[in-house]
């Protein structure tokens, strides 16, 4: 699960980052509500921490701008404004969850966790069932009958996307966003070869299942039965 937070409060930024990286999951930072939007529109994130009083764009100006061009993906505000009618304000702004601070970084988590099970395009439950195989991300194991292997990070990301979204086709842009970070530096071949490593994940626990490469386009996961 890939988080995007902005925040331009250092030392929470520390302290939140430690505690998100310790649970397995991958964030990225940014610090004020101009560069936030620009993130956001990137739609590369399953989730938004997103801080109210930002240098530039406020976070509810941010929201609402994010939601008025169709941007769908969730968000919890973090905020010291706490009183009802601000976080009214927040939560009519598009905000999904809306946290107070100070508040205990268990709290935020189990928000987090919270968000985490609603259904939604990009979330489905912990372990993935599609075909042949189940997956659980967090653990990053892969079990087809009786066999099973455990893959590496980058592989469980890239592999985690494609099932989600099962049958549809990816762009490569897409994939480079969702596994690497909107903005990585990261060479054409660094996909390919994860890739690679998936297809081969897939035959080591005798999968029917196959990524199939859409030339020119990107990349999806099909049945080979079908």
């Amino acid at each position: 699960m890939r988080i995007l937070m902005i925040e331009d409060d250092p030392d929470l930024c520390e302290i939140i980052g430690f505690a998100l990286t310790r649970e397995g999951y991958t964030l990225d930072l940014c610090s004020s509500g101009d560069e936030g939007l620009e993130w956001l529109r990137q739609q590369a994130h399953d989730l938004v921490l997103l801080d109210r009083m930002l240098p530039g764009t406020d976070g509810v100006t941010l929201l609402k701008m994010a939601r008025q061009e169709g941007i769908t993906t969730p968000v919890l505000m973090m905020t010291a404004l706490g009183q009802i009618h601000e976080r009214v304000e927040g939560l009519d702004s598009g905000a999904d969850d809306y946290i107070v601070k100070p508040f205990a970084v268990e709290e935020l988590l189990a928000r987090i966790r919270a968000m985490n099970r609603r259904p939604r395009s990009w979330e489905g439950e912990q372990r993935l069932s599609q075909g042949d195989v189940v997956f659980d991300p967090m653990q990053k194991s892969l079990e087809c009958g009786d066999t099973s292997c455990s893959l590496s990070k980058r592989e469980a990301d890239l592999l985690e996307i494609l099932l989600k979204n099962f049958g549809q086709v990816l762009p490569r842009s897409t994939l480079f966003a969702r596994v690497w970070g909107p903005y990585a530096e990261v060479e054409d071949g660094n996909l390919e070869n994860y890739i690679h490593f998936i297809r081969k994940r897939l035959r080591s626990v005798g999968s029917r299942l196959n990524v199939v490469t859409v030339r020119g386009v990107g990349y999806c996961v099909e049945d080979g039965d079908v």
